[in-house]
């Protein structure tokens, strides 16, 4: 009688710690899930926010070296325009005061030429 109610204790005992087991594992698996979901959350929300920064980086520069690219042709075509209207300017007047002083000699000469033909008939 004594050795069955041993054997019973030692069974209910070995029931107990196998429930208690199984209990733990439970938990463990619980707490493995939960770490897994919080690190997989916060390993993608870093992620997102590295490859975020990277994109908005590489964006950016993208952008300033279009509108540098822009601004710059912008500005040199308005430079450009400037400068040749005052070099052309200064050429034309250059250019037409060669002209005008040769016409002038010319016109000179011709007249001198014409007077002197002029006193030659009338003499």
């Amino acid at each position: 009688m004594k050795e069955n109610a041993v054997i019973t204790i030692i069974s209910i005992t070995i029931i107990v710690l196998n429930m208690m087991m199984i209990i733990v594992l439970d938990i463990k698996n619980a707490i493995m899930v939960a770490t897994m979901a919080e690190v997989t959350t916060v390993t993608m929300a870093e992620i997102m926010v590295a490859t975020m920064v990277e994109v908005t980086a590489a964006t950016m520069a993208v952008i300033t070296a279009v509108v540098m690219a822009e601004v710059t042709a912008a500005t040199m075509a308005v430079i450009t325009a400037a400068v040749m209207a005052e070099v052309m300017a200064v050429i034309m007047a250059v250019i037409t005061a060669v002209v005008m002083a040769e016409v002038t000699a010319v016109v000179k000469d011709v007249a001198a030429v014409g007077a002197g033909c002029f006193n030659l008939i009338n003499n």
